[in-house]
This record gives structure tokens, C-alpha cells and sequence, in this order.
């Protein structure tokens, strides 16, 4: 049994391993890098609206990943440069119910009432660009 105190949060954790010769950092990081991953693909679900993988390979995984990361970061990019006040989640929202239409995206947005839109207060939405710097 190792016991490993994580400075940063205050908790200590328990591990039982049958690798004596590894510090208690050692088995510990493991873990840690393990819920960092599970954070991302949390991230990712609720984010970019990834349900499922198209592909099961680690090819069409990575792409898919890729892609949805790119459009978001696209969308953040358009949504700062147009300095708009809707949340990266309605501008996405916008853009995907309207995909095939051909309007100029300033006419799509005004005629777009967020008003009664629960989802758009979620708080945990990530920033990409800072403009307390």
C-alpha cells in the first residue's frame, strides 16, 4: 500500500501495487494522467457534441477529435473577431440548425433569440481568448 499526498488539492490517495521499487509519485502519476484524460473526453462530450466515433481506428478517432477541435477554435475565432455577446455554444448551435441556408451570418444572429435558452448558461465553458491580460 502507498500513500500519496497531492499538494495541490489536499487529499491523500491509497494505491496498492506490487511494484515495490516505484516511489509513491511514481504510481501515483499514472493515475493522475488517467483523470486528466477522462476530464478531456468529458470536455469533449459536452463541448464539441462528440456522441460517438464514426471510426474505430486510432486514425478516424484522431481525426475526428481533430476536426471537432478545429471547428470549435473556428467558432471561438469568429465569435471574438465579431465580438459577440452569445456564449461559443449558441454560435454553434446557430451555425449547425443553419448549415445549408445562404445568409449573411450578422442576419442569422439577429434574427436569433436566446432569451429562454437554459443551456447557454453554462459556466464551465472554456475561454479561449483572455481579455484580462
Amino acid at each position: 500500500m502507498i500513500r500519496y499526498w497531492d499538494e495541490e488539492n489536499k487529499r491523500e490517495f491509497i494505491f496498492l501495487t506490487n511494484n515495490f521499487d516505484l516511489s509513491a509519485l511514481d504510481v501515483a502519476e499514472p493515475y493522475r494522467n488517467r483523470w486528466q484524460i477522462e476530464l478531456f473526453f468529458k470536455w469533449l462530450k459536452q463541448h464539441l457534441k462528440i456522441k460517438h466515433f464514426y471510426g474505430t481506428s486510432l486514425n478516424a478517432v484522431k481525426i475526428q477529435i481533430f476536426v471537432a477541435i478545429i471547428t470549435f477554435c473556428l467558432v471561438a475565432i469568429v465569435q471574438h473577431d465579431m465580438k459577440l455577446e452569445l456564449t461559443t455554444y449558441e454560435l454553434l448551435h446557430v451555425l449547425s440548425v443553419s448549415l445549408t441556408g445562404k445568409m449573411h451570418l450578422t442576419d442569422l444572429l439577429n434574427k436569433t433569440n436566446f432569451q429562454n435558452d437554459k443551456e447557454h448558461l453554462d459556466s464551465s465553458e472554456p475561454l479561449l481568448f483572455d481579455l484580462n491580460f
